[in-house]
């Protein structure tokens, strides 16, 4: 596949999802869980969600339980804990693998798009992968960077 279009993904509701439903927006594509210390920035990407989604902002959330198991939760209990505790209402998607055999086919492609300082593999919860209105990924932040702390880059793209 040679575009971040050419894949999809299945909602927590069950629904097949084509990536080009958000062709010409900017996206940014993280990777999270429920029970990890960088949990609370839910918050922040719901702020960036509220304040840029209609200037062309998607927030996509892909659950994973690859990181010291801290996404155990089935894709109510991840919707009600998101809605409940941080008012989340970006899409998030079923949980899946990054890394491994098990991957999906999106992640590997993020990857090779933009390595990290220490490989491709990602390394944590709250990775963060930016694509341009292109769909062109033109960042990869760790988990320490904040959803705030992403404001520029996501305002340049804007």
């Amino acid at each position: 596949m040679s575009s971040i279009y050419d894949f999809a993904a299945r909602s927590l509701a069950g629904e097949d999802v084509p990536l080009r439903r958000y062709e010409g927006k900017v996206l940014l594509i993280v990777n999270t869980a429920s029970k990890c210390g960088f949990t609370p920035q839910y918050r922040g990407l719901e702020a960036l969600h509220r304040d840029y989604g209609s200037r062309g902002l998607a927030v996509l959330g892909f659950p994973c339980n690859q990181f010291g198991g801290q996404e155990p939760g089935n894709a109510e209990q991840i919707q009600e804990f998101c809605a409940g505790k941080y008012d989340v209402s970006f899409p998030l998607f079923e949980k899946i693998d990054v890394n491994g055999a098990a991957a999906h086919l999106l992640y590997e492609y993020l990857k090779r798009q933009q390595s990290g300082l220490l490989g491709s593999s990602i390394k944590w919860n709250f990775t963060k992968f930016l694509v341009d209105r292109a769909g062109r990924v033109v960042g990869r932040f760790a988990p320490t960077a904040t959803p705030d702390g992403l404001r520029k880059q996501i305002e340049t793209l804007l």
